[in-house]
């Protein structure tokens, strides 16, 4: 129980630690949002500094940190600049569900398939499978996201027109139409993005699972079990591969970010409507609040995956638990 309070307190802190610092360091980098919001710049001075005012961006740095603060207490992370004043919590709202449909199917991808083929890498380690997959996951890890969703969206979408290159819905779709329908319109505009996503990021969990199957493969019990003549499918998928997962919770924990943001440069290039988007023009507007705001979960969500990670660890490995 001591060790829970620990972690706990050595998470909060760190949490409160990291949006400081997040805080200051957007403050602190040149740029100003307000002439971004005109593009025509018709913005008289003293219309900019009114905006300015508006948004609080003429205090002091200390007293916008505590006007943050406050605010962030009371569930109000502010008024985005960008989107002329609507607040940061309901932009949030209406972009989460986009974000928590692709992050998750990618972490379902990656936590299943990627872990299926780590195992049987191990299984069958040396072989013309092991080489293959290894090297096809190590180029894609190498592969930026943007040039595969770019190419994918190329091919796919644009030379053979098999799926959209863009969006979640189909603009063209009626808004009465069947239920089956608007679900297939839903999964055709999320295959690339959760492909492309997928591709990058499934290299990490094969190479752990196989690793750590590996070096069970290896232990005592396994051989044991084999001498007891158990048949070698069970041996593999019913002792070794249980014992193999443990250390796939922490990569769990540092990917839970895939929930909220995705990937900031998959959801430009697809304008998949999430969070990772509207991170994207947060940014490219200098958007403050909302750059805080998108900030604010991405960062939870790291420092809660972790001491979730951290705990489950103790839960599974009692070694670990007696640390």
């Amino acid at each position: 129980m001591n060790r829970l309070w620990l972690r706990l307190g050595q998470a909060v802190l760190t949490y409160v630690v990291a949006v400081t610092l997040a805080f200051v360091l957007m403050r602190l980098t040149p740029g100003d949002p307000i002439p971004q919001l005109d593009d025509q710049q018709r913005f008289t001075v003293e219309e900019a500094a009114r905006l300015r005012a508006l948004y609080g961006l003429d205090r002091p740095i200390l007293v916008q940190y505590g006007t943050f603060l406050s605010g962030a207490l009371r569930g109000d992370l502010g008024s985005s600049i960008r989107y002329r004043g609507r607040p940061v919590v309901q932009l949030l709202r209406e972009r989460l569900p986009a974000s928590l449909l692709l992050g998750g199917l990618v972490l379902l991808i990656n936590f299943t398939l990627g872990t299926w083929l780590g195992a049987w890498q191990a299984v069958r380690a040396g072989s013309r499978f092991d080489r293959a997959t290894s090297a096809l996951s190590l180029v894609l890890y190498a592969t930026p996201s943007f040039w595969l969703g770019t190419m994918l969206a190329w091919l796919v979408a644009v030379e053979w027109h098999l799926l959209p290159a863009a969006g979640m819905h189909d603009p063209t779709l009626a808004p009465d139409a069947a239920l089956g329908l608007r679900v297939w319109d839903l999964c055709r505009h999320l295959l690339l993005p959760a492909l492309t996503l997928s591709a990058v990021s499934i290299a990490a969990a094969m190479r752990l699972e196989r690793s750590a199957m590996l070096e069970v493969l290896r232990l005592d019990f396994v051989r044991a079990a084999r001498a007891r003549g158990l048949d070698e499918r069970q041996v593999v998928w019913h002792h070794a591969f249980p014992n193999a997962l443990g250390p796939l919770l922490t990569l769990f924990g540092l990917w839970l970010p895939i929930l909220v943001t995705g990937s900031v440069f998959v959801e430009s290039v697809f304008g998949w409507p999430g969070l990772g988007l509207l991170a994207a023009d947060a940014i490219g507007g200098r958007d403050y609040p909302l750059m805080m705001g998108t900030t604010l979960l991405a960062a939870a969500l790291v420092i809660g995956g972790g001491l979730v990670s951290d705990l489950m660890h103790g839960w599974l490995d009692p070694r670990v638990r007696a640390l």
